[in-house]
């Protein structure tokens, strides 16, 4: 199976337009959403392309391919408009004996390899209970990670789409054949990292 990762879409058409083009071109099998997917949220100005309504139908025909979990941006109205589900913390997926724990970040927060939460998480974020061959994918942040935590387990956030911070761009990332490979939105591979 190939996945394609994605967050903070934040109501960007422009931006979920990529996303999809990206999921066809690269043909994947799965979407990924990390949550924040209709709402800007009121720190964030609104991205470029702003347009709630054409990402639900850019998403809805693509359904059966995508599992979503929830923001801290995301409401039940949300899920009143989407054909698929939202509104689960965390979603878990075992693809060939490799774990996936994807959650947004601001409920289940990953240690990096210096054993700190990401910057940006609550403090009070529980931690996956995950042992390696394992990826911990999150969003929230809107800065991108690619690396190993000192238990061997990939911790991944693909940035935002829409609104990138922290000096990286915004992107989306690929996982196939036990490989995370982090891409900004013009399809431009930026690191890759394997199991």
């Amino acid at each position: 199976m190939k996945y394609l990762i994605c967050s903070d879409i934040h109501g960007s058409e422009s931006a979920c337009k990529i996303i999809v083009e990206q999921f066809q071109n690269m043909n994947c099998d799965k979407l990924i959403i990390l949550g924040d997917i209709l709402y800007h949220g009121p720190r964030n100005p609104l991205p470029q392309g702003h347009n709630p309504k054409g990402v639900v139908e850019l998403l809805n025909p693509l359904a059966s391919k995508i599992f979503a979990c929830r923001g801290n941006c995301d409401a039940e109205v949300d899920q009143m408009v989407l054909s698929f589900p939202v509104m689960a913390d965390f979603v878990l997926i075992v693809d060939e004996g490799v774990q996936f724990f994807c959650s947004h970040g601001h409920v289940y927060a990953p240690l990096l390899a210096d054993g700190n939460l990401p910057s940006g998480c609550p403090l009070t974020a529980k931690q996956p209970k995950l042992s390696a061959p394992a990826v911990v994918f999150y969003g929230h942040t809107h800065v991108s990670v690619l690396e190993k935590n000192q238990q061997g387990i990939i911790i991944c956030n693909p940035g935002s789409t829409s609104l990138p911070k922290g000096d990286t761009e915004a992107g989306f990332a690929v996982y196939e054949n036990k490989t995370i490979t982090l891409y900004n939105m013009e399809g431009k591979e930026l690191k890759n990292l394997s199991l």
